[in-house]
Parts: C-alpha cells; structure tokens; sequence
C-alpha cells in the first residue's frame, strides 16, 4: 500500500479525465489575435460570438438596487421562484407552452447547466445523437461523463438540417437523447415547427439548444416544447440581452430528473449568483424593446455581411436565419480550416474560426460573427476579400 501511494504521490501529470478534452480552437484565434494587438496590430475580430452591445440599462439597474438590497446571499439552489416564475411567463407569452417552476433549474452560465443535465442523464457508453457542425463544447460534455458522442453529418444543401431518416438509421438501445441546437451555432440554422414535430415523433428525449432564440430574422420562433414535454432546454441570458459576464443560464427539465439535478447543483454549484438573477427578471419583463433595437442592427449586419459573402462566392446554399453566426465555403481554397484561419489572421488582419473546430463535417468551412459593429464588419471583409483575391 505505501509503494501505491508513492507512486501517485510521483505522477506529475494531469489525470486521465481531461485528457478528451479537445481544445476550444476560437480561443487560441482570440488569443492569437490579442498577442497580435499587443504588438500594434490592428486586427478586426469576427470570431467571438458575444454580443457588442452593452447589458440594457433595466438589468443593470435591476442588480444595483439588489446589491444596495444586500440581495447579496445564497438563493434557493433550483434559483429564486421570482426568476423561475418569470422563465414560465416567458415560455407561456412566446409559445403558449405551459411549463411549472419546479421544472427549471437556474445556473451560472448554460455550461454548468449542459454539464448537470448530461451527468443526470447517461450511464457510461450511452449514446447522445449530434448533428455535424455541432458547437464545438458538445462532445467534451459528453465524453467527460462518460457518455458517447455519435455524430451525423448534416449537408449545407440541406440548410444543416438533421434527415429524420438518418436519425432513425443512428438510434439504438444505447441512444439517450438527440441534441439539436436552433437557432444554431455554428451555422445560423432555425428549424422550423415542422422540423421540431418531426424530431418530437423520435422515439427518444430531445435535448434543446435555445440559447439564440430570440434572435431569429425570418420566419417564427419555435421551441421543442410546444411539441413535447419529454425534452431538455437549455437557455440563458448571455446572447440575446447582451449578458455574457453576467454568467446566468437555465435548464428546463421533465420532473422526474430535478430532484438529481437540484442535488447536483447543491453539490457543486451551489446556486447561481443572487443579485444576477435580478437582472434575469428584469429581462425577461423590461427589454423588449432594448431585444427588437439589436435585433434589428444584427440584420442590418447579417444583410450586409451576406451580400459581401456572395460577392465573394463563397456564401452557403441557403442564408443563416438566426443567431449572429454565418458559415462560409472556402473549399475552393483550402482543406485545412484551421491553417487557412491562421494564414487570415497574420496576412490580413482579420480573426475568423476554421470550421474544423465544430466538427470534421464542417471542414473547408470559416465561421463569421456579425456580434461587431457594422464599420469593423465592412473593414474585415474588404480585408479579406483582398486576401482572397492573391490566392485567385
């Protein structure tokens, strides 16, 4: 026994659990580009996905009078029934879907919420479907509970799409859940009511990406609960009220997985930060109108940035219609995304995401953000146009 422990008192490297881990390859880009900066570069950034804008004033608001509260202590660890309470508004006045406070469970951020939900959900070896592209932190879930990833390939002919077809082709016993994420990141895909009723017939949990809605430009807004209750959301309020810092997320679960999700977050997460979910309810009932103002700008960049892309022939079949995420075909000039992004990034000047970091489907592709003010938009694609045009 003591020969045991010396041995592991000697190993000096990290433990086997984070050795799945792939790197998450738009924060080696945005690291690159800000060594880049520090050195005087000027360098127009459209690879992060976060909002431009500042938090609405009602938010901000909402968490100073908290603090000057000392609203400053533990909350209830599925979060305020406040907060939770207007969650279910939110999903009755959008939707008309019915759903009880005790279905929703308030986290620090979506991550801690994905992590929770796929830990309550799989046994090891059990199967979670993916579409590819997928967002690139999918897999890492999945793999760190020891679940297993298995991914379709989902074709830009098809907008992105799942096939119910190949679907039905993927499941078997070990299958858990299928995963859909719309509006999508990395594409910009919504799936429409019919695309949701037909994946809400699978004979399967469906787990519900909808940390875009909200940010749909064409077409209604949809989610996988007005078409079944034995589905997983997961949201939040960092994209669409611009409050990525603020780190305040939600899942919606079917009852009977709460309680093992209200321990897990007792265990380790506690519960989320008490005067943020202050700003959660604010929101949800103050910035409607703060919602429709940036709304409005992100098409008016999304238009724009479309248009440049098909200049440049290299925009996809069908346009992105949600999110502030557009992908782009550059298989004419490359088949390695991730030093092609590179080569963009130290000759022109602007920080894109290869497509290899959402999945091997999603090679040949980059990845635009237009959460960037339309100036630095327009300056980024000229730059890359000219880049472009010495590879012609």
């Amino acid at each position: 026994m003591k020969e045991q422990n010396n041995n592991n008192m000697s190993r000096s490297t990290p433990s086997s659990l984070t050795e799945q881990l792939s790197p998450f390859i738009v924060m080696e880009v945005l690291e690159k580009a800000q060594s880049m900066m520090s050195q005087g570069e000027d360098i127009v950034h459209l690879e992060v996905g976060e909002p431009d804008f500042p938090t609405p004033e009602p938010i901000k608001e909402a968490l100073l009078r908290a603090i000057q509260d000392n609203d400053t202590h533990y909350t209830h660890s599925l979060g305020k029934i406040s907060l939770r309470e207007a969650i279910c508004e939110h999903y009755w006045s959008n939707y008309r879907v019915a759903i009880s406070p005790d279905q929703v469970l308030v986290t620090s951020g979506t991550s801690p919420g994905m992590l929770i939900m796929f830990s309550v959900l799989l046994e090891r070896g059990e199967e979670i479907i993916l579409p590819d592209p997928y967002y690139a932190c999918y897999p890492n879930f999945i793999n760190y509970v020891g679940g297993k990833p298995v991914f379709i390939p989902v074709a830009e002919e098809d907008g992105f799409k799942y096939r119910p077809e190949a679907i039905k082709q993927h499941l078997s016993p070990s299958t858990r859940a299928v995963l859909l994420n719309s509006p999508g990141n990395p594409t910009g895909t919504v799936f429409s009511a019919a695309d949701l009723k037909d994946l809400a017939q699978l004979d399967t949990i469906i787990i519900a990406d909808e940390i875009y809605n909200g940010l749909i430009y064409e077409g209604e807004e949809h989610t996988i609960l007005e078409y079944t209750d034995q589905a997983f959301v997961v949201n939040g309020f960092s994209k669409l009220y611009a409050m990525t810092g603020w780190r305040l997320g939600y899942v919606i679960a079917p009852r009977q997985y709460i309680r093992a999700m209200q321990i897990m977050q007792q265990n380790f997460f506690i519960c989320a930060s008490s005067f943020a979910q202050e700003g959660g309810i604010a929101a949800l009932r103050d910035c409607g109108s703060d919602v429709q103002r940036m709304l409005e700008i992100y098409n008016e960049r999304r238009l724009y940035l479309l248009s440049r892309l098909k200049e440049m022939d290299i925009a996809t079949v069908h346009d992105p219609l949600g999110a502030f995420y557009a992908l782009a075909n550059v298989k004419e000039y490359t088949s390695d995304s991730y030093r092609f992004a590179f080569d963009i990034l130290e000759q022109a000047k602007v920080a894109v995401t290869p497509g290899i970091d959402f999945g091997p489907n999603c090679e040949g592709y980059i990845r635009f953000s237009y959460a960037n003010s339309l100036q630095n938009i327009k300056e980024g694609l000229t730059r890359l146009d000219d880049f472009l045009k010495t590879l012609r």
